[in-house]
């Protein structure tokens, strides 16, 4: 057992992994301002242009629960640096060159970068005393939201002002800044699980996820129905039915089935999804509305900037509301806490169904669903390292941000075809009518009401929370623990 840190170097540790979580945030968001320009700027085609989101999105499903196990068997800060180090090095492959292809490849190297959070998560449980658990996991698991929100203005600021490979010498330069952080400041967890790497099941779950999110995210420009989007569907289907059954015989799987077939981790996992659905809805459609043209009559007409900076202030929300988050974690359980945030992210959006024609509408209620996330984002890991042992917490918190990678994902390709069907022609081009946006917003409140009925869901004895925040191991996992070698004999 390592020796509780003194309350100086915890707070050292808190602040550079939530400045982890902040820095592969404003690598999320590092191209949204370019999106529109992309093709040009890279001398192709819209559809070969959206690789650079896509890529992202693909090595990030993949590297997440991979890197997590990796974490556990031979060292989480180990581990997290790697992440780091691929972050750096995919700003910098296109920071030198120009084109489609060291662009793909640098946003996949960054998209690595997505195991940080959890990777720190887990960290901060072996390393923090009790007492500090519950406000630092709160911080750390909105960190991610917090930088999207902050790092969209800045990005836009620079990409309007600037050439645009400024954004990824910036995204190199603050990556390198905090492996130097983590270097002289995060030690490296002693918790360790050992065994042999699942060679196999990485492969079958990264082949799994690759055909899955790829036909959710390019489904839309290929075509629902097409052989290509109903073959990858099929393969992922098949594929990760028979990697399911190979991490049920394994001796040492990359993801322990039957600790995630557990009640409380696999309705957390479900609520995930749900509540990640629900969260990116907001995402897409504010940004547009904020800027479509006033002459269409629902559009505000406002820039790039003025868009990214409306959107700011609900990063400072998650900031602000993610300790109250911890307390009440800490005096009725995270149960509550996600329920809450389910509450109130629903509670935003519908909002929202009024308030869409004005800037100040636009920005309180996506500030209200800012603070359900908030609440929900630091809910999840305390449910998730309540059920499962000190030694499979990255890996469990890698597969917990994946569920909510999955969430985004289909969020994105369900709203996306929802506004490319929903249009209204204007001049000599078709946009998104006001019906569809508010059909998108609908979706997103009908999603968070579902969040919180999944949440109800959830096991009523999720771990007790001590009155410092600390969660103590959920019962049914101590028993599950106890009872196998019982079961071995």
């Amino acid at each position: 057992m390592s020796t509780p840190p003194t309350a100086r170097s915890g707070g050292a540790i808190i602040g550079v992994l939530a400045g982890a979580g902040i820095a592969v945030s404003l690598m999320n968001t590092l191209v949204v301002p370019l999106i529109p320009d992309l093709p040009e700027l890279l001398a192709t085609t819209p559809a070969n242009a959206s690789w650079a989101i896509t890529a992202t999105l693909l090595a990030g499903a993949v590297a997440t629960p991979v890197f997590g196990r990796l974490g556990d068997m031979y060292g989480k800060r180990r581990v997290l640096l790697a992440s780091l180090a691929l972050m750096v090095i995919g700003s910098l492959v296109p920071a030198l060159a120009g084109g489609l292809v060291p662009m793909v490849v640098g946003r996949a190297l960054q998209g690595c970068a997505a195991a940080v959070i959890p990777l720190g998560i887990s960290i901060m449980r072996d390393e923090l005393p009790p007492q500090r658990m519950g406000s630092a996991m709160a911080l750390v698991s909105s960190s991610l939201g917090i930088g999207g929100a902050l790092g969209l203005p800045l990005a836009a600021v620079v990409a309007q002002h600037a050439d645009w490979h400024v954004l990824f010498w910036a995204s190199a330069a603050i990556g390198a800044l905090v492996i130097a952080l983590v270097v002289a400041l995060v030690p490296e967890s002693p918790v360790r699980s050992g065994g042999r790497f699942d060679l196999v099941g990485a492969v079958g779950l990264s082949a799994g996820l690759l055909s899955l999110l790829l036909a959710v995210s390019k489904g839309g420009d290929w075509g629902w129905a097409s052989g290509t989007t109903l073959g990858l569907f099929g393969t992922a289907a098949a594929v990760l039915l028979l990697w399911g059954v190979w991490e049920l015989r394994t001796g040492s799987p990359l993801v322990d089935l039957r600790t995630t077939a557990r009640r409380q981790v696999l309705m957390t996992n479900l609520a995930s999804v749900v509540t990640g659905f629900a969260m990116y809805a907001m995402s897409l459609i504010v940004p547009q509305l904020l800027q479509l043209p006033e002459g269409t009559g629902y559009g505000l007409g406002r820039s790039m900037v003025v868009a990214g900076l409306c959107m700011a202030p609900s990063g400072l929300v998650m900031m602000a509301v993610s300790p109250f988050s911890a307390r009440i974690s800490a005096a009725r359980g995270p149960k509550v806490s996600l329920l809450i945030g389910s509450l109130v992210i629903a509670a935003g959006y519908a909002l929202s169904l009024g308030l869409t024609h004005h800037v100040w509408g636009m920005v309180l209620f996506s500030c209200v669903i800012g603070a359900g996330v908030a609440f929900a984002y630091a809910a999840m890991p305390a449910l998730i390292m309540s059920a499962v042992p000190a030694s499979e917490t990255a890996a469990a918190n890698g597969l917990n941000s994946l569920m909510r990678s999955i969430g985004t994902s289909t969020s994105a390709a369900v709203v996306g075809v929802v506004l490319s069907h929903m249009t209204v022609t204007t001049g000599p081009v078709q946009l998104p009518s006001e019906n569809g946006f508010r059909t998108g917003l609908a979706i997103g409140l009908g999603t968070a009401v579902l969040a919180a009925l999944v949440t109800l869901a959830v096991p009523g004895r999720p771990g007790r929370a001590g009155p410092s925040g600390a969660t103590a191991p959920a019962v049914d996992a101590q028993q599950d623990e106890a009872a196998a070698p019982a079961a071995q004999a």
